[in-house]
C-alpha cells in the first residue's frame, strides 16, 4: 500500500472517547454562529462565510478597512474576552486570518504578521485583572525559557508582547496541533511505541530543562503539548487488519515529524513561590495535591507518567471528575496509598478514608457508575501489555517510577531520562511507520 502525505486533518470520526468532563482545545468552534452578511473585498481577495481548512470553525465576516487602520472601538463582552472579527488589525503590525482556540485566559488567533511576513499564533488576555496579572507572570517565564533556549527547540518562543486596548497580547510562533487534538483527530488510536518513546525522551528532556531552571510548569497534558509540524502520513493500521471494519478504518494517521514543543506557561511556577494551592488538571494531578501535602517538581513527573500511558492506549489513564474516585482509581491500578501519606493528609482530605486508615471507597462512592468506573481499570502491568507489543518491559519499570505515590521517591527528569526505556537502544533512529 502506497504511503500518502497530507498536511491537513480530515474532520471525521473524532471525538467518539467519552469523557466525564469536556477539555478546552485550540481548535473549539465560536460559540455564536456568524451574522448572515454580503461579501466585502479586501486587499484584493474576497472573504465570506467558510470554513478554515486547519481549524474546523467557520470563519466570522468583516467589513473592508484600510490595510493599517485600527478597527473601531467594541466593548468587551460580558466575561472579558476582546471581541474581533476576521481582517481586522491588532496594531498595524498584525492581521487577524482566524480563531485558533478560547479557554479561560482568553482567546488564541492566527494572524499574520506584516513585519517578517510569517503566521503567528497570538494569545489575547481577558481584560480581569487576575488574568492580566497571570499574564504578565508568563511572559517573565517565556522571556527566562527564551534567554536559556535561544533556539527554542523545547518550549514554544515568544516572538512579542503588548498592551491593546486593556488586552495583554502574547505573541508566539505557530505550530501544528496538540497531541490531544491529534489523537482525538484520529479516532483516539494510540502510537506506536517507538514513537512514544521519542515523544516521551523529548518531554522529559523540556521538563528537565525547566526543572535546571527552577520552573515547575504544573499544568502538562497532553492539550499542551505541539507537534511542531502539522503534516501527518496515512498508513496501514495492522491491529484493525483482521477485524471488520468500514472503508477507511484500516488505515491510522501518524505525524511526519515527532518533533515536539510544551506550551501554556500561565500557570508555570518558581520554586520560591507558595506552592499550597491546587495545580494540574484533574486527570494529571498528583496525589500529593489531592492529599495537601504541597508539591514540587515531582508533581511535572507524575502528569509525564499519565501523558506516556494516554498516548500508548488513547485514552486518559485517570478519566475521574473527583477526589474520592481519583484515589479509588489511582489504587486500582497502582496498589494501596502508603499508609504515612494517608495519615498526613490535611483537613480537606481526611474525609476520604475510613479512621484515617483506609480509602473509603466502594462505600463512598457517589452512584454506582462510579464504581463501574473504577472497577473497569486493570492493574498497570495489564493495560501497558494491552496496548504495547515490544520494549512492554521497559516502559513499565518507567511508569512504575513515574508514578511512585510519594514524590520524595519518584524519578526525577533527568534520571528518568537515564532509564533503558530511553537508552537500551541508541541506535534508534526515528520511529517506524
Amino acid at each position: 500500500m502506497e504511503t500518502q502525505w497530507i498536511t491537513e486533518f480530515p474532520h471525521t470520526n473524532m471525538d467518539k472517547r467519552p469523557r466525564k468532563r469536556p477539555r478546552l482545545n485550540w481548535d473549539m468552534p465560536p460559540p455564536v454562529p456568524p451574522p448572515k452578511v454580503i461579501p466585502t473585498i479586501y486587499g484584493g481577495q474576497e472573504f465570506t462565510t467558510g470554513v478554515a481548512s486547519n481549524h474546523g470553525f467557520s470563519s466570522l465576516y468583516y467589513k473592508a478597512q484600510p490595510r493599517n487602520a485600527s478597527p473601531p472601538w467594541r466593548n468587551d463582552d460580558k466575561d472579558g474576552h476582546y471581541v474581533f472579527a476576521i481582517g481586522d488589525n491588532l496594531t498595524p503590525r498584525y492581521r487577524i486570518m482566524s480563531k485558533m482556540g478560547e479557554g479561560t485566559f482568553g482567546r488564541v488567533l492566527e494572524c499574520w504578521d506584516n513585519e517578517k511576513k510569517e503566521m503567528v499564533a497570538i494569545k489575547i488576555v481577558r481584560s480581569i485583572h487576575k488574568y492580566r496579572e497571570a499574564a504578565m507572570i508568563e511572559i517573565d517565564v517565556l522571556q527566562k525559557l527564551a534567554k536559556y533556549d535561544p533556539s527554542g527547540t523545547r518550549c514554544v518562543q515568544i516572538r512579542n508582547w503588548f498592551d491593546y486596548r486593556n488586552h495583554i497580547c502574547i505573541v508566539f510562533e505557530k505550530l501544528g496541533p496538540s497531541l490531544y487534538d491529534f489523537l482525538r483527530k484520529n479516532s483516539y488510536r494510540s502510537f506506536p511505541i517507538d514513537l512514544v518513546r521519542e515523544l516521551g525522551r523529548q518531554l522529559l528532556e523540556s521538563v528537565a530543562f525547566m526543572h535546571d531552571l527552577r520552573l515547575i510548569h504544573t499544568d502538562l497534558k497532553p492539550e499542551n503539548i505541539l507537534l511542531v509540524s502539522p503534516e501527518y502520513v496515512r498508513v496501514p493500521d495492522y491491529k484493525l487488519l483482521s477485524r471488520s471494519a468500514k472503508d477507511g478504518y484500516y488505515f491510522k494517521n501518524l505525524p511526519k515529524s515527532s518533533a515536539i514543543k510544551l506550551i501554556d506557561f500561565g500557570s508555570t511556577t518558581f520554586e520560591h513561590q507558595d506552592h499550597s494551592y491546587v495545580v494540574s488538571t484533574r486527570h494529571y494531578r498528583a496525589p500529593e495535591v489531592i492529599l495537601g501535602h504541597g508539591w514540587n517538581y515531582a508533581c511535572d513527573l507524575w502528569s509525564v507518567g499519565c501523558i506516556l500511558v494516554e498516548l500508548c492506549s488513547g485514552e486518559a489513564l485517570f478519566q475521574t471528575h473527583e477526589n474520592l474516585e481519583h484515589l479509588a482509581m489511582m489504587e486500582r491500578v497502582l496498589g494501596p496509598l502508603p499508609q504515612n501519606m494517608v495519615t498526613r493528609s490535611d483537613r480537606r482530605a481526611e474525609k476520604y478514608f475510613r479512621r484515617g486508615v483506609r480509602l473509603d471507597w466502594p462505600e463512598g462512592a457517589t452512584s454506582r457508575e462510579s464504581m463501574r468506573a473504577v472497577w473497569k481499570l486493570p492493574r498497570l502491568q495489564n493495560l501497558v501489555m494491552q496496548h504495547v507489543d515490544h520494549s512492554a518491559g521497559d516502559l513499565i519499570d518507567l511508569l512504575q517510577g513515574l508514578l511512585r505515590y510519594d514524590p520524595a521517591e519518584r524519578f526525577k527528569a533527568r534520571e528518568a531520562l537515564r532509564h533503558p526505556f530511553f537508552t537500551r537502544d541508541l541506535r534508534r533512529c526515528g520511529y517506524p511507520l
